[in-house]
């Protein structure tokens, strides 16, 4: 269960996502649960499941089959942003690096790092804690790591979701201040482990932040705590 945040860096964490409200709110008001994700106090949203030792992860994302089913070089990498201004092909690529990761490759730390390295560096807008959340805790990858267990994902279809296109088309300029979109998308995780090389897989979709800004590339802003359609 969550818990209130009593190191001194929670106070700035909730500052940031405050800063982050007001810079897009007007562009994502209507995305079901967003307000709640933006103006939090110090709590923070439900632990997405984390991945069990004999069953698949519990994340649920969706990207185009035509998308990249994991931004990365070869088996056991660490996920890698493109370079992209296209806020779908980046959320689709963020999505099925969050659903990915390898045990046997390297370590939590690592992956930890290797994925606050997609978020903006726009300090009042990112919000790396949602990106944290989805990374197994250390005693657990401890465990995972014990058994050999590794996931990959394959995205299936990535969209801007209706309540977000309304609200841009109602008004365009509002995107303008921080340039952060909205990207819902969902796919697919399989996750296999020493054992049972077949393992399993899962179905998953999740609502990202993204930024855009022209002439930049795309960057993560944070994982929406709900999927908007």
């Amino acid at each position: 269960m969550a818990q209130h945040s009593t190191h001194p860096g929670g106070a700035s964490r909730v500052r940031r996502r405050a800063l982050l409200g007001t810079a897009v709110l007007v562009v994502l008001v209507a995305l079901a649960g967003l307000a709640s994700y933006l103006t939090r106090d110090g709590r923070s949203p439900s632990k997405p499941p984390a991945p069990s030792l004999s069953s698949p992860a519990a994340v649920s994302p969706s990207v185009s089959s035509s998308g990249p089913s994991a931004p990365r070089t070869g088996p056991g990498d660490l996920p890698v942003p493109p370079k992209t201004r296209d806020p779908i092909k980046f959320g689709k690529a963020a999505a099925a690096a969050l659903w990915s990761y390898d045990t046997r490759a390297y370590s939590q730390a690592e992956l930890r790092k290797a994925l606050r390295g997609w978020l903006t560096t726009e300090a009042k807008y990112a919000d790396p804690a949602s990106v944290d959340k989805v990374v197994p805790s250390r005693a657990l990858w401890k465990e995972m790591a014990a058994n050999g267990q590794f996931a990959t994902a394959k995205v299936h279809e990535g969209h801007f979701p209706n309540a977000f296109t309304q609200a841009l088309q109602e008004d365009p300029g509002a995107i303008t201040e921080a340039y952060v979109y909205a990207v819902t998308v969902s796919g697919k995780q399989s996750i296999a482990w020493k054992g049972s090389p077949a393992g399993g897989a899962e179905s998953r979709s999740a609502t990202l932040a993204v930024q855009c800004r022209p002439k930049h590339p795309c960057a993560l802003v944070g994982v929406m705590p709900s999927v908007a359609p």
